[in-house]
């Protein structure tokens, strides 16, 4: 080839490249205009941090560690990320299933024999979609796990047959942690770190019940008041946004679990305004496409958006509850998309 045409080649990719990362800067002025104007106005408080292509293009921090207000967070503080921990106990199951362990369609009572009558009819498939019927968590007489337990125990009518409704009850999450326990003969949070945590390389990741661990975000709300100390309860999690940007790679990847099991879990009950474990997970040849869940602790927010068409992830975590994450992560998946 003549060295001219090598040039005019050279100058295409040159061209190329240099476009690609013009259209990135973009990107990353429109990202970065969005977060600090929704952080001035009073919308967030907390970190962010957006992947597209699998190269991390947005990563930033805004506001403070806590009430006080002396301290600026960084990509280091971890966050509570309320409801999204509920994808934990979820993959664990399906992980006994493909253990043999366990089956789907087993009901409750296999594993947990004095439970009352009703587990007999509650299935694992119905903890995973929320359909056991299990009524809502009776805070007021909560301390511990124990309490947890005896409160499930407790239940003598469930709210309505398994399978026939909808009941969003964090009781379905705890007896999913339960059965894990029994089937493997450890403590829930030494499974999570030990096949889910460190697998997935997730470093600073911790779960509830914590003590004195460094760089936590802790919660408070508009009016700068803390929030109150974590209940010594098995199953929140905290960690920080690249703990959790690693954990949607290696649940996409098929790393935690085959791809049965991830279309499985995320399968919801047939009426609106449901969620999966996952929380709302689009397939298509049973493979995730999207997958969007949010979670709050007290004034804790987070917000997981993953595009697998347009192979972007936006994850907000904050300490701060203001209610605009969803608002923001659209907004941010707009700029990505071009719209």
């Amino acid at each position: 080839m003549p060295y001219y045409r090598h040039l005019s080649l050279f100058f295409l990719v040159l061209l190329f490249v240099n476009s690609n990362a013009c259209a990135q800067s973009k990107q990353f002025i429109s990202i970065d205009s969005l977060m600090t104007a929704a952080y001035r106005s009073g919308m967030f408080n907390g970190n962010v941090l957006v992947s597209k292509n699998n190269t991390v293009v947005y990563d930033a921090s805004f506001g403070f560690t806590d009430a006080s207000q002396t301290t600026k967070l960084t990509s280091g503080y971890r966050f509570n990320i309320g409801s999204i921990t509920k994808e934990f106990s979820a993959v664990a199951l399906l992980q006994l299933k493909q253990q043999g362990r366990l089956k789907l369609e087993d009901a409750v009572s296999r594993f947990m024999p004095e439970l009352p009558q009703w587990a007999h009819e509650v299935t694992i498939r119905d903890l995973l979609r929320y359909t056991s019927g299990l009524p809502q968590v009776d805070w007021e007489k909560i301390q511990n796990d124990e309490d947890l337990l005896q409160g499930i125990k407790s239940v003598s009518v469930l709210d309505f047959a398994p399978g026939s409704n909808y009941n969003y009850s964090l009781n379905n999450l705890f007896l999913r942690q339960f059965i894990v326990e029994r089937i493997t003969g450890m403590p829930f949070k030494e499974y999570t770190e030990k096949f889910i945590f460190t697998p997935c390389n997730m470093t600073s990741a911790v779960m509830t019940p914590i003590d004195n661990y460094s760089f936590i975000a802790k919660g408070f709300n508009s009016k700068l008041l803390a929030d109150k100390a974590d209940l010594p309860i098995t199953g929140g999690t905290y960690l920080t946004v690249y703990n959790l940007l690693n954990w949607t790679e290696c649940l996409y990847s098929g790393k935690m679990v085959d791809s049965n099991s991830l279309f499985e879990s995320g399968q919801r009950f047939d009426l609106p305004d449901t969620q999966s474990a996952l929380g709302l997970v689009t397939y298509q040849n049973k493979k995730v496409v999207q997958h969007v869940h949010d979670g709050r602790s007290g004034s804790y927010e987070a917000i997981l958006v993953s595009d697998l068409h347009e192979s972007f992830t936006i994850l907000l975590l904050g300490n701060s509850y203001r209610g605009n994450v969803s608002e923001i992560a659209g907004n941010i998946a707009a700029i990505l998309r071009k719209e």
